[in-house]
C-alpha cells in the first residue's frame, strides 16, 4: 500500500533528487500532511537532523500529534528514539543506529531499519559514505531484530525512473518475513500494485508532489473488484468507528472524495454522489483505508446534519447510543450555550462555571468511594455521573470527545512510564 513521504528541510516540505538537489519546495509540512494523511500513515523524514545540521523537532512533534506518522532522520540513540515513540510516532526509522544493542531496548514492532543503497551497497551519513556492507547482507543481519525495513534505491530517488522489480524481489527474499517499505523512483499506480502483490509497501514522494501520480490513484492501486462495473463496496464509519452505512466507490468518486475531503460516492442510479449536497447532511472525509483483502474501502467521516440515512437517522441501522451520542448532543447544546433549552440542567451547567466545577469534584469523590466499596452496579452509575459532567466540561472548554480518544491512543504509544503516584493534597 501507499506511504506518502514528507521530507523536511529548514522547516519546509521538500523533494530532492538523489538526496542532494532540491527540485520541489512544497511549503508548510503541516499543510502537506493535511492533504496526504487522508490516505493513511505518513513517513516523515528530518533531512537536517540526518545530515547533522540541526533539526525540525517542533514541526515534526506537531505532525505526530495530528496524524499517524513514522519518523526518521538523525535518530542515533535510545533517548531520541524513545522521545519520538513517547510523542506518538507509530514507528521510528533508524539508520546507522539500527544495532542489536540498541534495538533490544526498543519495542521491535515499532522500529524500522533504514537501509539506503546505491548500486546494491549500503550508504550512511546522509548517503555520503559507504558502510562496507551490501544491501542483502544488511537485510539478512537485521531481519530477526527489527519490526520492518525501509529500503531506498538512492540512484532512483526523486527521478521517477520506475522501480526494478527484480531488485524488489531480491529485497523481499532477503528480508524473509520482515515487512519492507520500498522507496526510490516509484512513478505509477501499477508499480504500487505490483509491490503490494509482493507484500511490500511503497513510499512515494516525487511522483505525488509533481502531480504525475494522483494521490487517490496511488492509494487505490492495490484495490480489486469482482464486479463487472469495477465498483468497490465502501463501509462508512464515524470517527469512533461506528458504522453509518454501506456505499459504493468508483475510481472517479474516490478521486473526488480525496481531492475535496468530502464523502463522495458512486450512485448506481445517479453516478457521482456528493453526500448531503441537497440535504445538508454533508460528510468531512477524515481517512480512507483498504481492508486486508484489498477489495473493500472504509471511509471515516465526520457526519453533519441529521445523519447518514435517507430516513434521517444517524445510521442506516437507526440511532446510535453511548458516549459518542451523548458527546454529540452536548456539542449541539454547547454551540448555543443552552439558549434553545434554557430549562435544562445541562444548559445551566454550561452557563455556570462554579456549579460545573463543584459537581465535577462531588462526582469524582462519589466515584472514588464507590470504587473502594466494591459495589459494581453502584460504581457503574457513579462512573456515568462523572463522565456526564466531564463531557459537559469538555464541551464548555471547546474540546471534542474524538480528541480525547485520540489522546488516549497516543498515550498508549508511550514507552516511558511515570510512577503515577497520587499527588499530595493541597493544604
Amino acid at each position: 500500500m501507499l506511504i506518502p513521504s514528507i521530507d523536511i528541510q529548514d522547516g519546509r516540505a521538500v523533494q530532492l533528487v538523489g538526496g542532494r538537489e532540491k527540485v520541489i519546495d512544497a511549503g508548510d509540512p503541516l499543510a502537506v500532511a493535511e492533504r496526504f494523511a487522508v490516505v493513511g500513515e505518513l513517513a516523515v523524514i528530518d533531512l537536517d537532523a540526518a545530515l547533522g545540521r540541526g533539526g525540525n523537532r517542533a514541526v515534526i512533534e506537531e505532525l505526530v500529534r495530528r496524524h499517524p506518522c513514522r519518523v526518521g532522520g538523525g535518530i542515533r540513540d535510545l533517548e531520541t528514539a524513545g522521545r519520538w515513540l513517547d510523542a506518538g510516532a507509530r514507528r521510528v526509522i533508524l539508520g546507522t543506529a539500527a544495532r542489536p544493542d540498541l534495538l533490544e531496548r526498543l519495542p521491535r514492532e515499532r522500529v524500522m531499519a533504514a537501509l539506503d543503497a546505491r548500486e546494491g551497497r549500503v550508504m550512511i551519513e546522509g548517503w555520503r559514505r559507504p558502510s562496507g556492507q551490501t544491501l542483502l547482507e544488511g537485510l539478512a543481519s537485521l531481519r530477526e531484530v527489527v519490526g520492518s525495513f525501509l529500503v531506498t534505491a538512492i540512484e532512483r530517488e526523486g527521478r521517477r525512473t520506475g522501480i526494478d522489480m527484480a531488485f524488489a524481489g531480491a529485497v523481499k527474499r532477503a528480508a524473509a518475513t520482515t515487512p519492507v517499505t520500498l522507496a526510490g523512483g516509484i512513478r505509477s499506480a501499477r508499480e504500487i500494485a505490483a509491490l503490494d502483490a509482493l507484500g511490500m509497501d511503497a513510499q512515494v514522494g516525487m511522483a505525488i508532489y509533481s502531480g504525475s501520480l494522483d494521490l487517490a490513484d496511488a492509494f487505490a492501486a492495490p484495490l480489486r473488484s469482482e464486479r463487472a462495473d469495477g465498483l468497490w463496496p465502501t463501509v462508512v464509519v464515524d470517527p469512533h468507528g461506528r458504522a453509518l452505512g454501506l456505499a459504493w466507490s468508483s475510481a472517479e468518486s474516490l478521486r473526488e472524495a480525496v481531492r475535496t475531503r468530502r464523502g463522495v460516492y458512486h450512485s448506481r442510479k445517479r453516478g457521482l454522489w456528493r453526500k448531503g449536497a441537497r440535504s445538508g447532511a454533508v460528510q468531512e472525509l477524515l481517512r480512507v483505508d483498504l481492508d486486508c483483502d484489498r477489495d473493500t474501502l472504509r471511509f471515516t467521516v465526520r457526519q453533519r446534519g441529521v445523519g447518514f440515512c435517507h430516513r434521517e437517522s444517524w445510521s442506516c441501522w437507526g440511532e446510535d447510543g453511548g458516549v459518542a451520542r451523548l458527546a454529540r448532543r452536548l456539542a449541539t447544546l454547547a454551540a448555543t450555550r443552552g439558549d434553545r433549552r434554557p430549562g435544562s440542567y445541562t444548559a445551566r451547567l454550561l452557563n455556570d462555571d462554579s456549579l460545573l466545577a463543584a459537581k465535577l469534584v462531588e462526582e469524582a469523590d462519589e466515584r472514588a468511594a464507590a470504587a473502594v466499596a466494591g459495589d459494581g452496579p453502584h460504581a457503574e452509575a457513579e462512573c456515568a455521573d462523572l463522565l456526564y459532567f466531564a463531557l459537559v466540561a469538555l464541551e464548555r472548554a471547546g474540546g471534542r470527545w474524538q480528541a480525547v480518544e485520540a489522546e488516549l491512543d497516543r498515550r498508549e504509544q508511550k514507552i516511558t512510564r511515570r510512577p503515577g503516584d497520587a499527588k499530595r493534597p493541597r493544604p
